[in-house]
């Protein structure tokens, strides 16, 4: 439901928060206030994550970050810098807990390039990963996770420089010692074609025999999309399927694509829950959740197209050069889409698989002789070339 809130001091307080400074003396919370107002050493609400939060000192900021004024109350229409609450990252909204609001989402993109990151030592372990969290808090396209299967702590960020920069900080601004590993291509898999199956589970957990059948169809989305999950059950057995069970289904179809055939997440793949079995006295909702974990599986296997990231590039160059810097680029299999002129510069607009541009900084200024300057963004995932994804399941000849 949506709800008008006018930027008024009369209006419930709302306001977004729309940077997060972190260091080793704590977080700053840089605020958007759109309407009423709040005082310092208040109690406000976040309804996307539904906890409540205290706004302990709020601060009137200057250019430099250092020089901060204390403020007793910001107004509508300030922007603010507030310390004290924990649950919060970038693009949350603040509110009144009375009036709860909840302001458009900030939309982040995905991550694209990964690297291995340990500590030199055992002790320094738990402090890497409060770190890595600290960062993930302030930055939403900065994430980290551990590897389940390696037990490597992986981060994974916009690019190699994104990454490199958050390296320096980790090293740098708070003093923990670190090993990187290489940086690696974020791929993503889909469904080449559609498929219906049934996943079934039957088998002995803690002494209780588990059953429960569920049929699925799979097919890919065009376009961009997340997973969707549809219940398309017969009315009478939608009607009679307990939610429990409904909840655990769309888990274990979710859990089945988080990783693919080839361990990368799954996405542009819409499922449709068709048909169920239920037993009396042995379907559980975690029988529901392993069948439908099953089918996903059996769906994905010899039936994945790997994704790649593709980079929208943006490349100026000397005239004299745009030869060589063209053909570099077809080279990294890049699809030249304009070309456009001012005075002796020549800009290139092209769109390049980011495997293929890992050491283009180098290359670009080699070429150049150091005259040329580019930018490089992520836009969309594309498929990827069936040598990869052999290389990937180590099937190359």
């Amino acid at each position: 439901m949506q709800e008008v809130r006018k930027p008024s001091l009369t209006e419930p307080f709302a306001a977004l928060v729309f940077k997060i400074q972190a260091d080793q003396h704590g977080e700053l919370y840089y605020l958007r206030v759109y309407s009423g107002q709040v005082k310092a050493n208040s109690r406000v609400y976040n309804p996307g994550r539904d906890a409540k939060e205290f706004l302990t000192k709020l601060y009137h900021v200057h250019a430099d970050p250092s020089n901060k004024d204390a403020l007793e109350v910001a107004y509508a229409g300030d922007i603010v810098a507030a310390t004290g609450p924990k649950e919060s990252i970038t693009g949350d909204t603040l509110c009144d807990p009375q009036h709860p609001l909840l302001l458009e989402r900030i939309n982040f993109a995905e991550t694209v390039v990964s690297m291995s990151i340990e500590p030199e030592s055992s002790g320094d372990k738990a402090k890497l990963e409060q770190v890595l969290s600290l960062l993930a808090r302030e930055d939403p396209t900065f994430r980290w996770h551990v590897d389940a299967e390696t037990g490597q702590t992986i981060m994974s960020g916009m690019g190699v420089l994104h990454l490199e920069v958050k390296t320096h900080r980790i090293k740098h601004d708070f003093r923990v010692k670190a090993r990187i590993g290489k940086p690696r291509v974020s791929y993503r898999e889909t469904l080449r074609r559609p498929v219906r199956l049934w996943g079934e589970c039957s088998r002995l957990v803690g002494g209780a025999h588990l059953s429960a059948k569920v049929e699925l169809a799979l097919e890919h989305l065009h376009g961009p999309q997340p997973v969707t999950f549809l219940n398309e059950l017969p009315e009478a057995k939608r009607a009679s399927l307990p939610a429990a069970f409904l909840a655990a289904i769309e888990q274990g179809v979710r859990s089945g694509l988080s990783s693919g055939e080839v361990g990368y997440p799954v996405i542009d793949v819409c499922v449709r829950l068709c048909d169920v079995f239920v037993h009396e006295s042995e379907s559980t909702d975690v029988a529901f959740q392993i069948a439908a974990t099953e089918a996903v599986t059996h769906a994905l296997r010899d039936n994945i197209t790997l994704l790649e990231p593709v980079m929208h590039l943006e490349v100026t160059v000397p005239e004299q050069f745009l030869g060589p810097v063209t053909a570099d680029l077809q080279a990294r299999r890049a699809e030249i889409s304009e070309l456009t002129s001012r005075g002796n510069l020549r800009t290139i607009i092209a769109q390049a698989p980011l495997a293929a541009m890992f050491d283009y900084a180098d290359a670009v200024r080699s070429l150049t002789q150091g005259r040329a300057s580019y930018t490089m963004e992520p836009r969309r995932y594309a498929p990827a070339p069936d040598e990869v994804l052999r290389r990937l399941l180590g099937q190359d000849a």
